[in-house]
């Protein structure tokens, strides 16, 4: 499917690895131009040149954290123009609500909360006067269904969900979109640490853990984060604007609920 995405550019913040990269390499596939962003430098270079070497793409690469203002100008003024934003960020250690203090807890909405709403307040105006727009947030699956441990980010992530819904209807009419995605367990760094904390919670080996962890989603395995990229690229596609303020959970079936 062509999904009308040639020549535009999108912004993939936290881009290095995992789901990030997933989703810059989709569009860049689907003819985007990219400014990608990530903590360490030479990671961020090295997925860079990836995508350039597969798909051709221009990519910049803006290294720093993106919760940093000057980070998110670089990000911003590296883009010809900003007609995606994808929105990610790493979520805090998992770890027992009892032992978050204030400085842990405003570090991580300030992380998965305030900051994706800057980068929306610096682009979203480009966009409603263009006449297009994709913003899509990567959130969690515990924002549908609370976990253990991941308490703060379900917090924050709900609260950025929560916040942007009503500014997604807001700007429908003009052509712009804004969803969320809710990865489930997917193959990438951070599960390593979920089987950790669930093999300390449990009084388990850590491979015992992942073993449980696999079983307990229906589909019988990890996500592979490039169909997570695939999802997130049909929703900046031109097929899409008509899908906004949604929260689309891919987690292999592993929430029970009807919707």
């Amino acid at each position: 499917m062509d999904l009308g995405l040639n020549g535009r550019t999108a912004i993939v913040c936290a881009s290095s690895h995992g789901l990030g990269r997933a989703c810059a390499t989709e569009l860049a596939r689907a003819g985007c131009g990219l400014v990608l962003n990530g903590r360490e430098a030479a990671a961020l270079e090295a997925a860079a040149q990836a995508i350039r070497d597969e798909t051709g793409a221009q990519v910049a690469a803006i290294a720093g954290d993106i919760a940093d203002a000057g980070v998110q100008r670089a990000l911003i003024s590296a883009a010809p123009t900003v007609d995606i934003l994808i929105n990610n960020n790493g979520g805090p250690p998992l770890r027992d609500f009892r032992q978050l203090d204030g400085e842990a807890i405003h570090a991580g909405l300030d992380a998965n909360m305030v900051t994706p709403i800057r980068m929306v307040q610096q682009v979203i105006d480009g966009m409603v006067e263009r006449g297009f727009g994709r913003i899509v947030c990567i959130t969690s699956a515990s924002v549908k269904a609370p976990t253990p441990g991941l308490d703060l980010s379900s917090g924050a992530r709900i609260g950025l969900t929560g916040f942007l819904a009503g500014v997604a209807r807001q700007v429908a009419a003009s052509g712009v979109t804004i969803n969320f995605l809710l990865p489930g367990l997917f193959a990438t760094r951070r599960l390593e640490g979920v089987h950790r904390f669930a093999a300390q919670a449990a009084g388990i080996e850590t491979d015992e853990a992942e073993r449980r962890n696999r079983e307990r989603i229906p589909a019988r395995r990890f996500g592979d984060p490039a169909e997570f990229g695939a999802a997130c690229a049909f929703l900046c596609s031109q097929q899409a604007g008509y899908i906004t303020g949604q929260s689309l959970l891919i987690d292999g079936g592993s929430y029970a609920g009807i919707m």
